[in-house]
C-alpha cells in the first residue's frame, strides 16, 4: 500500500512539474513572439523612415543571437554575474538608441541641406517654373536624405494624393521647427496665393542664420559638454583601474548587498550630475 501511495505521489509531482514546465515555456514562447513582433515592427517602421531597406527579421536574429551569446561570455569572462546582466540590459537599449541618433543625424542633415535647396526653388520660381517642376529639379540636383524626402512627397502627389496630405505626411517624417516652417508658408502660398519665391529666399537667408548662431552657440558650450563627459567618466575609469589594482576589496562592490547599494546611489547620482550639466549647455535657438 505504501509503494503505491509513493507511486501516486510521484506521479501527482511529476505532472506538476510538467505541467509548470508547460506553463513557463508558454510564458517564455509568447514573450518572445511580443518581442520579436514589437522589434520588427519598430526596426521596420525607424528604417524605413530613414529610407535604409534592410530586412528587420535578420536584425532581430543578429540581436537575438547577441542576446544569448554575449551575457554568458561576459560572466564567463568577468566571474561577475552582475556584468552579465548589464550586458543584457545594454543589449535590450542598444537597438533603440542606435535608431534615435541615426534619426538624428539624418534630420540634422535635412536642415543642413534646406536652405541651398530653398534658392534651389525658389530660382526656378522666378524662371516661370511651377513648383511640381521646381522639386523636380531639386531631386535632381541636390543629395540624399532632401532629395529622397522631396522625391516621395512628389511620389505620393501622383498618385493621388492631395498637396496637404502630402505636405502632412512630410511634417510626420521630419518633426524638425525648419522644416514646419517650409511648410506653413507653402500652405499659406498655396491658400492665399503671394510671391513664393520672394518668401523662400528670406527663409533660406534666415535658415542660414539661424545654422549660424547655432553653431556659435555650440563651439562656445563645447568645453561644458566636454566637462559633463569627464565628470561622468572619471569615475568610471577609476573604478576599472582600482578593480585591476585591488580586486579583493573592490570585488565587494559587485558581491555584497552594500556595495551593489553604493554602486547604485553613485549611478544614479552621476546620471543625475551628467543630465543637469547636459541640460544647462543645451541653448536652443
Amino acid at each position: 500500500m505504501s509503494f503505491l501511495l509513493l507511486m501516486a505521489i510521484s506521479a501527482l509531482v511529476f505532472i506538476a512539474f510538467a505541467l509548470l514546465a508547460l506553463t513557463l515555456m508558454r510564458g517564455i514562447r509568447e514573450m518572445m513572439a511580443d518581442y520579436r513582433s514589437t522589434f520588427t515592427d519598430t526596426a521596420s517602421d525607424n528604417m524605413t523612415d530613414m529610407f535604409l531597406f534592410v530586412d528587420p527579421q535578420r536584425l532581430f536574429y543578429i540581436n537575438l543571437g547577441l542576446l544569448v551569446v554575449l551575457p554568458p561570455i561576459l560572466w564567463l569572462i568577468t566571474g561577475d554575474a552582475v556584468i552579465g546582466l548589464a550586458g543584457l540590459v545594454a543589449l535590450l537599449i542598444l537597438p533603440k538608441l542606435m535608431y534615435n541618433r541615426l534619426r538624428k543625424q539624418r534630420l540634422n542633415r535635412f536642415a543642413e541641406q534646406l536652405p541651398d535647396g530653398l534658392l534651389m526653388i525658389s530660382g526656378g520660381l522666378q524662371a516661370g517654373a511651377s513648383l511640381t517642376v521646381a522639386i523636380q529639379s531639386l531631386v535632381k540636383e541636390q543629395q540624399p536624405p532632401l532629395s529622397q524626402e522631396f522625391e516621395l512627397f512628389l511620389r505620393e502627389q501622383k498618385i493621388g494624393v492631395e498637396f496637404g496630405d502630402a505636405l502632412q505626411h512630410m511634417e510626420e517624417r521630419l518633426p524638425i521647427a525648419e522644416f514646419q516652417m517650409i511648410s506653413s508658408a507653402l500652405r499659406i502660398s498655396r491658400e492665399v496665393g503671394g510671391n513664393l519665391a520672394e518668401v523662400l529666399d528670406t527663409l533660406a537667408d534666415t535658415l542660414r542664420r539661424k545654422a549660424m548662431m547655432e553653431g556659435k552657440i555650440e563651439s562656445l558650450t563645447a568645453q561644458g559638454r566636454m566637462q559633463g563627459v569627464v565628470m561622468a567618466g572619471l569615475p568610471i575609469l577609476l573604478g576599472v583601474l582600482l578593480y585591476f589594482l585591488e580586486p579583493a576589496a573592490m570585488s565587494k562592490m559587485f558581491n555584497t548587498w552594500y556595495g551593489l547599494t553604493v554602486l547604485g546611489i553613485l549611478v544614479v547620482w552621476e546620471g543625475i550630475g551628467f543630465f543637469l550639466i547636459r541640460k544647462v549647455v543645451a541653448i536652443d535657438v
